[in-house]
């Protein structure tokens, strides 16, 4: 997904202050609004929510309403609640590239169509998860068809990106799914009878503390993501609660994480006894075990990054991440001259039929759909 266009970066993540004070009796470090894109720390380099309420489509998988008013090809606008992004037609992300990192893209309500440079396309949505590594680069699309005709075709997802090391960059890319059927969850009702739901994307979950029986160990990161690196202690979580839940958020394992929840569904909570009114970023002491109180107003819902940081230089330009200003333009360079291996589609922005069934095919041809 093609980021909201930055000026070019250079920010020397080695010298990052944790200010996660070991003096400090609270284990909130600070508490922020969240804005768009919300505010991350090493190693994820950028983290957007998209929230769209499309209305019914219009048989060619756009919507069926006026586009007038809207500027098209770099519509951010959310007019009556929903945006063309950079599509015309049906809207989403045409093909753009990706060099040095990842994208790992939730999808909780509405489809996304994938398609890439390497030959890989798919079709996932209902808390799927794909995880892209870019390394060396890769073009790719994500387009969000609108098949049903009859009713909204509401869109709700994550796109995170998590930056890789140095010593990875150029790893060759990689395309994985993890289908909602296969991602581990987690559930503890409290005392009075309010649930947690924790589904584990990354990041090993319990096993050191006493709400979890066993630990739950998540599927396995792509080989060169930093999510796989012994030590780094990354975590993405998703919590819902019901109304005045009570669940206790364990400490993480790991020397020098660092951790940011995201409450961005639901009116107010209790942090560490901190009443949050959200939506808010909460940066944590990720060594500290940490109470969350929904509030009694409605369900309440989290996102959770944690890692050790990378610490290494990060040089950015839009789509491409490095560790120095001489690799982004020797970046922007190859892509003049190569194209990432050219975009093998007769379409920029390529979606796969009205058949509504998720499925993915990968550079080898292999065709996967969930629960086979």
């Amino acid at each position: 997904m093609a980021a909201v266009p930055t000026p070019p970066r250079s920010t020397d993540m080695s010298d990052s202050n944790d200010n996660s004070s070991a003096s400090s009796p609270s284990p909130i470090v600070q508490v922020q609004p969240l804005g768009f894109p919300w505010q991350t720390l090493d190693p994820f380099l950028f983290c957007v929510y998209h929230d769209d309420a499309y209305p019914k489509g219009n048989g060619r998988m756009g919507p069926e309403a006026s586009l007038a008013g809207r500027q098209i090809g770099q519509d951010f606008s959310r007019k009556d609640g929903w945006s063309m992004y950079h599509g015309e037609t049906v809207p989403g992300f045409p093909s753009h590239p990706h060099r040095g990192f990842e994208t790992v893209t939730i999808v909780r309500k509405g489809l996304v169509d994938h398609s890439d440079s390497l030959g890989a396309t798919a079709r996932f949505g209902g808390g799927d998860v794909q995880w892209l590594t870019a390394g060396k680069g890769i073009v790719h699309s994500e387009m969000f068809p609108l098949l049903d005709a009859g009713a909204p075709n509401p869109l709700e997802l994550f796109q995170i990106w998590l930056n890789l090391p140095a010593k990875n960059k150029m790893a060759e890319p990689h395309f994985t799914m993890f289908w909602s059927e296969a991602i581990p969850r987690f559930a503890s009702d409290d005392a009075q009878g309010g649930r947690t739901e924790v589904a584990v994307i990354a990041g090993r979950f319990g096993g050191n503390d006493a709400q979890a029986q066993t630990a739950i160990d998540p599927l396995a990161p792509p080989p060169d993501s930093w999510a796989a690196q012994a030590g780094a202690d990354l975590a993405i979580w998703t919590l819902r609660m019901t109304p005045g839940a009570r669940w206790t958020l364990p400490p993480a394992t790991g020397e020098g994480t660092r951790r940011m929840l995201y409450f961005f569904k639901g009116a107010t909570a209790q942090v560490a006894g901190r009443r949050v009114e959200g939506p808010a970023a909460i940066e944590l002491r990720a060594d500290a075990a940490v109470e969350l109180v929904n509030g009694p107003e409605g369900e309440g819902e989290f996102l959770l990054l944690q890692g050790r940081p990378i610490a290494e230089p990060v040089a950015q330009y839009g789509p491409f991440v490095m560790n120095t200003q001489a690799e982004i333009a020797q970046t922007m360079a190859d892509y003049r001259r190569t194209q990432f291996g050219g975009w093998p589609w007769t379409d920029p922005a390529p979606v796969h039929g009205a058949d509504a069934a998720r499925f993915a095919r990968h550079p080898d041809g292999r065709k996967e759909v969930p629960g086979a």
